[in-house]
């Protein structure tokens, strides 16, 4: 306890004299002063000991997440965590070299894995939220379009590198109005086998975008009510999303940007059975909800 000031400790001993006495109300008092000072006080036998206070907001469940950041931006870029924080520094760190300095990035960690290389990317444009329970991908999707604090937000994967300014290109062709959402990578629904696969076709309008780099509209990606909140794993689940968001007449466009992809963990270093199967669920919904309805794909080409 030597690390800790002797004001911090005469503080835990009030709280416990405090608790003694039941007197509850003054204990969580005692206890936010505390916090107030950098630090966790923890009950043991006996007495109390200290952990530094974690320096960015964790929840049980992600319906307890209210915000990132009362401050606003032009854009934000989510990038979900589910391990693999190694690949979101570096994701983080190109951001921060190439990406407008008025771009906020929101880390959403889901789990609790080692959080030590993570935490010292916080800056005042950087936020973090750890839930502890875990997330599924398109409920942490769903929050960050909820709560992120701008008009325009990219979703991306911890595996998307930018080697360029990949925002200043998409935000103006979204805040033109005339697509709701820009990628780096998607393709045409493939027709001729039934639905069953997507054509990269290159830069142009699409039928779909893919989640390594989204760029949305948040007012009309909610106005096509989001992402199934049934996707817990990511694959088909921007597909899904894509779908919806052309049924409700938005449009879609694939870009050439200065990106590029480094290991995708989130695939390749996943439990294979756990990926086929959600990934299955999910692209069975698509078929049952979208295969045969031409009219809301885009012209081939």
């Amino acid at each position: 306890m030597s690390s800790v000031p002797e004001s911090v400790i005469e503080l835990a001993r009030a709280r416990q004299a405090a608790r003694a006495e039941k007197n509850f109300a003054l204990s969580d008092q005692l206890r936010d002063q505390i916090l107030q000072h950098g630090f966790e006080i923890l009950d043991v036998d006996g007495g109390f000991s200290f952990r530094a206070k974690n320096p960015f907001p964790v929840y049980e469940r992600i319906g307890d997440l209210r915000f990132f950041t009362e401050k606003r931006f032009p854009s934000s870029i989510g990038i979900i965590a589910d391990g693999f924080l190694e690949d979101v520094v570096t994701s983080v760190q190109a951001i921060k070299k190439y990406a407008p300095i008025d771009t906020s990035i929101l880390i959403l960690i889901s789990g609790t894995p080692d959080l030590s290389t993570i935490a010292h990317e916080l800056d005042d444009r950087t936020f973090i939220a750890q839930i502890n329970a875990g997330v599924g991908w398109a409920e942490a999707s769903n929050a960050l379009l909820k709560l992120a604090p701008a008009p325009y937000l990219v979703i991306m994967d911890p595996s998307t590198i930018f080697t360029g300014d990949a925002i200043t290109p998409v935000l103006s062709t979204l805040s033109a109005g005339e697509f709701s959402a820009v990628g780096w990578r998607g393709g045409l629904v493939n027709i001729s086998d039934d639905w069953r696969s997507v054509e990269d076709k290159g830069p142009g309008e699409v039928d779909v975008l893919f989640s390594y780099f989204m760029a949305l509209n948040i007012e009309h990606a909610l106005g096509a009510s989001g992402f199934n909140a049934r996707a817990i794993y990511y694959r088909n689940a921007d597909i899904e999303f894509s779908l919806r968001l052309r049924q409700a007449r938005g449009r879609l466009l694939q870009m050439d940007l200065p990106l590029e992809q480094a290991r995708h963990h989130g695939y390749y270093d996943t439990d294979e059975v756990y990926r086929e199967t959600q990934s299955k669920k999910t692209y069975d919904r698509i078929l049952e909800r979208f295969r045969g309805k031409t009219e809301i794909l885009v012209e081939r080409r």
